[in-house]
């Protein structure tokens, strides 16, 4: 059966919703079986050490810029159709959203994509952060927030759509595929170094190929579709809010953000309970809910801010080579490192606030 008849038989919001459920689902699994975490390896980097997070971070960011570029290459998407290069962008918004973003993922102790997958598997912190984060992101677009974060995107908006940084720079499009190359050869040997398995680096690699198959679904879906498709792919950000509506109130629509959601936290719950990982975990303390929900709170208003959270900024957003997301990934690399240093005072993490260390068995 081709795409067209799939969407024939479906129509196209359900079609769309199925296209998030697949990318979902290998996000899911590989996210909690590489214990994928942005915060984690910037955590690493602040403290000195290139380490196992750095290197399953590294490989999946190299891993969704081999894909989506080798796509855009061979004509299978095409990328100055997606929102991060066909409208302008705010680099106010970039700086800013992702500074304020480092911070909160540092406070909470993982990104939005982290603490889905964490909530998941049982974790009550996880689950009450998340829920926080959704709804502040939901203020910040369209609720008592927006002014502010509307005063904080608005101060440097570039004319014209974003700038495409292999363009700016001269840059043959072949160059993005190198780029990626470089960035999975470095992964490849801070992960020997720190005797990553091959297994975590094997599903590291799928957390980034899964945000290929977003782009690839969506733009197969925009070609075939009567209704408009966004040609895009994962983010956590407007998603985690708007399946929140969804299951709230009637009237909402299904599209590849709704299927999405749900279905990396099915992913990660059936990876867990297939690896006897399934455990429920409640607060240290009110100081400890304190920080993790401001964490929470800051990173929904900054990933609004920023255009995007740590996947939808981060990782989606900067495969597209595209200015305002590499700035503000930049800047959430920042946040996170001056926030470990001056909050945590590069102590130790308490026992049982980080994820278990990653497993050093070859295999």
């Amino acid at each position: 059966m081709d795409l067209i008849s799939i969407v024939e038989q479906l129509d196209d919001p359900a079609a769309a919703a199925l296209a998030g459920v697949l990318a979902g689902l290998v996000f899911g699994v590989s996210a909690e079986r590489s214990r994928f975490c942005l915060r984690a390896a910037a955590v690493e980097m602040a403290r000195g050490r290139l380490g196992p997070r750095m290197a399953v971070w590294l490989l999946t960011f190299s891993t969704a810029l081999l894909w989506t570029q080798g796509l855009h290459w061979s004509g299978m998407l095409d990328l100055s159709e997606s929102r991060w290069l066909a409208s302008p962008g705010t680099l106010s918004g970039a700086v800013i959203g992702g500074l304020v973003f480092g911070v909160g993922m540092v406070l909470a102790r993982g990104c939005p994509g982290r603490l889905l997958v964490l909530g998941a598997t049982g974790n009550l912190r996880a689950i009450l952060s998340g829920l926080v984060f959704a709804v502040v992101a939901q203020m910040s677009l369209r609720g008592i927030l927006s002014p502010l974060r509307e005063a904080a995107s608005g101060a440097w908006v570039m004319k014209g759509p974003n700038p495409n940084l292999l363009a700016t720079f001269g840059l043959p499009q072949e160059m993005g595929i190198a780029i990626g190359v470089a960035f999975a050869l470095l992964a490849l040997l801070i992960a020997r170094r720190a005797a990553v398995s091959h297994s975590v680096l094997l599903f590291g690699s799928g957390v980034g190929f899964a945000v290929a198959i977003g782009w690839a679904l969506t733009y197969a879906l925009s070609r075939v579709s009567f209704d408009p498709v966004p040609v895009g792919s994962l983010t956590f950000s407007g998603p985690s809010a708007d399946t929140l509506m969804f299951f709230l109130s009637s009237g909402s629509a299904l599209n590849f953000d709704i299927g999405l959601v749900p279905a990396v936290a099915t992913g990660a719950f059936a990876s867990a309970w297939a690896a006897g990982r399934l455990e429920w975990q409640g607060w240290d303390g009110a100081r400890s809910m304190r920080r993790y929900l401001s964490g929470a709170a800051l990173m929904g208003f900054g990933a609004m801010t920023a255009g995007g959270c740590t996947i939808g900024a981060g990782v989606t957003g900067g495969s597209t080579f595209a200015l305002t997301a590499w700035v503000a990934l930049i800047s959430m690399w920042l946040g996170g490192m001056v926030a470990d240093r001056f909050i945590d005072g590069l102590a130790p993490l308490p026992a049982g606030a980080s994820p278990a260390p990653l497993s050093t068995a070859r295999g």
